[in-house]
This record gives C-alpha cells, sequence and structure tokens, in this order.
C-alpha cells in the first residue's frame, strides 16, 4: 500500500478481533439439531458478572465485562463491553465496544443495541428479533443504514455462560451443526462445534478440568474451555489472541499495548522476490489451511494443485466495452452504496469530460489516490462514511472506488489478499473492473492499473465475503516456484 504497513489488512483483522474477542457479541447462534434446554437449570447459572483478560502473543492487550441479569418475568438482560488497546506501527489504537441485549430465558435473542468506537470511527447498531427474522439499523456517523435476515430458526444468543452445550449429554467427537448472524458480513453461515470431551489444561500457573469445545467457521476454528457450569475460563482464536476468565482487578489491569498486529499475521515469503521485477507473469506455491474457501481461480490468476500462477493483464483500448452481463457488479449494497445521491453526484462531476470507461476508471482512481488521507481506520467500511471523512486504509480505498465505479456505470467488485511490502506479504483490499469481456485489477492505495503480480487475491466480496480471509491468518505459507 502507499504508506505500507500502516494500511495493509486492517479491516480482515478488526473482523479476527471481533470473531475472537466477541464471537458471540452481535453473532445470534442458534443450532440446526434443537437443543433440549432444562430452563430453571440454565437460569439459576445465567446471572452473573464475570471477566476475561485478553491476550495477544502472550501480552495483555485488553478486557471483557459480561454482566447477565434475571428478570422478574424469567427473560434475561445482557450487558458486554470490551477495552482494547492496539499496536499498529508503534501507534497505540485504542477500541472500545458495548452489547445490550434483551433475551429469553432460553437465550433466544429479542432485541440489542452495539456500539463500537475507535480513532476516525464510531458505528451504532440497533436491532430487533421477530420469529426468523432480524431487522437492524447501523449509524455510522450521519448515515443511517437499514437492512434484515431472514434465518431458518430464532436466533440464540451465545453468551460467556454456555450451560445449554453441556446439557447435550455429547460424547467427545460429537457434533453439532449451528447457524448464526454475523453483523459484520450481515449474513448468516453454518458453524460446526465439536466436543472434544474434559481435558487438563493449564492456565495462569494452574491445572483444571474443563469441557473443550472447537467451533469451524468460514475455515476458522477457535477453541474454548468450559467449566462445569458452563461458563467459558479460556477461549482461543486465530492469529494468537487469547481470552482468560480472570478477576477484574487483573483483567482491567491493561498497561501495555502488545505487539505490531500487522507485523505478527504478515507471511514471510520464502524466495527471491528480484525474480518478480520485469516479469509478466509469476508463479508462487502455496500452503493453505484445511477447510478454507478462496477465490484463487479465475481472472488474472490460475490455481492448479498448490501452484499459482498470476498474469500481468493489459489495459484495454479506449473503445473497449463494459462487461454486459456482470450486472451484480453494477448494483448497490449495504457498504456500497453507490446509489446515494453524495456518490452519484462525485461520480458524475469527476468523470463527466471522460470519453470511454477506461478513462472513468482512470479519473477514479486517480482522484481516490490523491485526495483520500491514507490512514488506517478500525472500523467496519461504506463508501459514504468514507466520502464523508475522507479518510481510510485499502478497506475504505476499496469501498468508495467500487461505489463510484458501479455508479458509473461501470462493473467493479472488491478483491482481498495480501501483497509484498518490505520482505513479507501483509493482508490487503483491492478492486477489479470488468471491461473488455474481462476481470482488470487495480489499486486506488498504490495507484496501479493493473495491479502488480504481486497482489494474490484469495476471496472477492464485500464484508460477509471478507471474513474467509481469517482462516489464513498463521496458516498460509507463500513460496517462489520460478
Amino acid at each position: 500500500m502507499a504508506s505500507g504497513k500502516i494500511t495493509a489488512g486492517l479491516k480482515i483483522l478488526v473482523v479476527l478481533v471481533w470473531a475472537g474477542l466477541f464471537l458471540v457479541l452481535l453473532r445470534r447462534d442458534y443450532f440446526v439439531e434443537k437443543l433440549e434446554f432444562h430452563e430453571q437449570e440454565l437460569l439459576a447459572k445465567a446471572q452473573e458478572e464475570s471477566f476475561a483478560g485478553v491476550f495477544f502473543k502472550g501480552e495483555r492487550i485488553g478486557f471483557v465485562e459480561n454482566k447477565l441479569k434475571k428478570n422478574d418475568d424469567g427473560s434475561l438482560f445482557l450487558s458486554q463491553s470490551a477495552e482494547l488497546n492496539l499496536n499498529i506501527v508503534k501507534q497505540n489504537y485504542p477500541v472500545k465496544m458495548n452489547l445490550q441485549a434483551n433475551l429469553t430465558g432460553d437465550f433466544l435473542l429479542t432485541d440489542f443495541e452495539f456500539s463500537i468506537s475507535s480513532p476516525l470511527y464510531t458505528m451504532d447498531a440497533e436491532g430487533r428479533v421477530a420469529g426468523k427474522v432480524v431487522d437492524f439499523t447501523i449509524m455510522t456517523g450521519k448515515e443511517e443504514i437499514r437492512d434484515s435476515l431472514t434465518l431458518s430458526s430464532p436466533p440464540l444468543l451465545s453468551v460467556h455462560q454456555r450451560a445449554y452445550l453441556l446439557q447435550q449429554n455429547l460424547e467427545p467427537g460429537d457434533k453439532r451443526k449451528i447457524a448464526y448472524f454475523d453483523p459484520l458480513s450481515l449474513s448468516g453461515k453454518d458453524t460446526i462445534v465439536e466436543y472434544k470431551g474434559v481435558e487438563k489444561i493449564l492456565i495462569r500457573g494452574r491445572i483444571s478440568l474443563l469441557h473443550h469445545f472447537v467451533e469451524s467457521f468460514s475455515g476458522m476454528r477457535i477453541s474454548s474451555w468450559l467449566d462445569d457450569t458452563g461458563k467459558v475460563i479460556k477461549e482461543e482464536s486465530p492469529a494468537g489472541f487469547v481470552f482468560i476468565s480472570e478477576p477484574e482487578y487483573k483483567a482491567r489491569n491493561v498497561t501495555r499495548k502488545g505487539q505490531d498486529i500487522l507485523q505478527s499475521v504478515a507471511v514471510p515469503f520464502k524466495g527471491n522476490f528480484d525474480e518478480l521485477q520485469g516479469k509478466t507473469s509469476f508463479t508462487y506455491r502455496l500452503v493453505l489451511p484445511e477447510g478454507g474457501e478462496f477465490d484463487l481461480d479465475g481472472g488474472r490468476q490460475q490455481f492448479a494443485g498448490d501452484l499459482l500462477t498470476i498474469r500481468q493483464e493489459s489495459i484495454p483500448g479506449q473503445h473497449a466495452e463494459i462487461c454486459a452481463d456482470e450486472t451484480e457488479a453494477l448494483q448497490p449494497s449495504v457498504y456500497v452504496q453507490s446509489d446515494h445521491n453524495k456518490i452519484v453526484s462525485l461520480a458524475r462531476d469527476l468523470t463527466e469530460d471522460a470519453q470511454s470507461a477506461i478513462g472513468k476508471v482512470r479519473v477514479l482512481s486517480d482522484w481516490l489516490y490523491t485526495h483520500l488521507e491514507k490512514r488506517p481506520v478500525l472500523g467496519i467500511p461504506d463508501a459514504v462514511t468514507t466520502l464523508q471523512s475522507m479518510k481510510g486504509d485499502c478497506n475504505e480505498h476499496a469501498a468508495l472506488f467500487a461505489a463510484l465505479a458501479r455508479s458509473s456505470g461501470i462493473p467493479a467488485r472488491i478483491a482481498s489478499g495480501v501483497t509484498f511490502h518490505e520482505g513479507a506479504f501483509y493482508y490487503h483490499a483491492w478492486n477489479e473492473v470488468c471491461i473488455d469481456n474481462r476481470w482488470i485489477s487495480l489499486d486506488t492505495t498504490k495507484n496501479q492499473f493493473p495491479a502488480d503480480l504481486s497482489h494474490i487475491r484469495f476471496v472477492i466480496g464485500e464484508t460477509k465475503e471478507q471474513i474467509r480471509i481469517g482462516a489464513l491468518l498463521g496458516k498460509l505459507q507463500i513460496f517462489s516456484a520460478q
């Protein structure tokens, strides 16, 4: 990226932090196989306050506070909050998250309010559940985003107290399928929870006998250990995040900001990158995690076995036309609001003198590279909020370009993966446009059209798809196959 490591892949990390720290914060879990609840037992164990320390690569970086209260009518009120101090290129980025939710006595969600704040970004969300339908509203600054999702069952909110898992009389190796609503991706996905049995585990110098569960979704695996009451004592997510139940005085004692997150998840390159200079194609050998679903094959990328070949695209001539059959890549979406009046007006003003589709792409790309201040923004990227702030990392660049391009009649989509910088591959996002019956890459944070051969695409899509990148963290290996 133009500003190096600062802007590389921040949203992917936020998704990971959210998925690990608040795996269930706004993600509403419901079992496809019906759970048998013993409501009174659950309620007896539910009313409590607890704290968890948050660690990254062994260093304390934050805490989580949980409060669960039983109401007179038997329903539950949940309050969760978290504070993190993230180290990004030797700068401290504090993040605060809060959730308040009303639940039925068997933990089914009825309504919620959620907020997240970090430097340069704030978001508030609220939603209600009616049967299988979740209606929600997101506020980012002055903009309001409304959406709804119909699930296959009423959503269960999984909290720090998960006694319902222990009521299933599971044997080691037994699995249950879960579907959940993810507020980041605004979609429901299937999850598999496997019971590993009772294990001896060393936590903070003490050995405990705990129930071990492994949850798998989108290629990621999260382990949690529960005591006999169902309380989560420890949880591990990919890339080194660990959450440990602790007394309040320990959990709140956050004095260090930990290791640099971007450098910690960067992928070392095993080869001589000078080999790439002057080439029009390059072949990598990839080692991928099991269970991950990636968009490695297509367009300029050809993937076979463990070999990925990337070929540099040529730029079409001035008379090349846009792809006629890519109508989906012209449509507005929740985060790429190409039909918003501010986006439409700006796109029209910027491209009014452009004489071709390629001309429009160049104008929009140059404007973004020149005018958008390259700053890390720890939040969910959307085009309109980015246009208002005029600040952002690779994700904001990609979302705003996609919106402007679509508003200008050019099919555009977001690509996510890695790109090379100073000896390693860093997580990154860029764009692809469809012209002359083919997809062509461009990177508005590095001012590259087309993007260079070090851009390895793993995912096509917006926030709900980008979470799949999390499966790569700590698992991906990249070699030169030249």
